[in-house]
């Protein structure tokens, strides 16, 4: 199941029914889960850790030095978890010593042609990333995020679940949980992610409840200190309202309003 062509590092530990395609790479201290399937022409540098059943397309290149002036050759590293479709042209760096040193990307998410993602990035399960969107340096992307064709985020912003991030939008500013960026190069809030949330089973009095938050945030003319003292008396009834609270908590950039 390994093509001859295929160069593996004596230090490489891989499943026995792994796949990989001719002449892909595999370096030292890497590891690959069982079921995983690597195509052609595939670089994987270590120290990077990949989980079981992912798909792995041809040209991509996963575990490579962060893109940091400040990296110095610490050990770093990258952790892929399962079931995760990697394509074409994909690139994914390790993590940089002062920045947490790992590059994590969780489960069942799906990176189309010509992703990157920087060093440091912390991604959840369920995402969607389209062709040429990208992350710089320590981006967290929650759970269920799509991000669409082109769009791009600025290092150490936070993105929120279930968010959506559309076409073109290029994120200098933290997305809440929910909340869909739409229009300008510069994204906006325009609504919540309403088709989303329906389509993973949020039901109608749930997706109200994020509405509402949405409008007590966004159009009501509240400073955000205001807004947040609303949203702590919304939130006794919503779990998900409890999450943008935490969310608006941890955020460290300006809020994208």
């Amino acid at each position: 199941m390994i093509h001859p062509t295929a160069q593996i590092d004596p230090s490489a530990v891989i499943a026995s029914n792994v796949t990989i395609g001719a002449f892909s790479v595999i370096g030292a201290d890497v590891h690959i889960g069982e079921g995983t399937v690597i195509g052609p022409h595939v670089v994987i540098e270590g120290p990077t850790r990949i989980g079981r059943d992912n798909r792995i397309s041809q040209f991509a290149s996963l575990g490579g030095a962060p893109q940091d002036k400040k990296f110095a050759g610490e050990r770093t590293e990258l952790v892929i978890g399962d079931r995760n479709q990697i394509r074409e042209f994909v690139t994914i760096n390790r993590g940089t010593g002062d920045g947490g040193g790992v590059t994590r990307i969780g489960n069942d998410n799906w990176l189309l042609a010509y992703v990157h993602v920087a060093h440091d990035c912390q991604i959840g399960n369920h995402t969607v990333f389209s062709n040429y969107s990208a992350l710089a340096g320590h981006v967290e992307v929650g759970d269920w995020v799509v991000m669409a064709g082109f769009s791009g985020a600025h290092q150490f912003c936070k993105v929120g679940a279930h968010a959506f991030i559309g076409m073109g939008c290029l994120l200098g500013s933290d997305v809440p949980p929910f909340v869909m960026m739409a229009n300008e190069q510069r994204g906006r809030p325009r609504g919540i992610n309403s088709e989303g949330l329906k389509r993973r089973g949020f039901d109608a009095s749930r997706i109200s409840a994020i509405k509402r938050a949405y409008r007590t945030l966004y159009m009501a003319g509240l400073t955000l200190s205001d807004a947040r003292e609303q949203l702590v008396s919304q939130a006794a009834d919503s779990e998900d309202v409890r999450a943008m609270l935490e969310f608006l908590d941890r955020s460290e950039r300006s809020l994208a309003r």
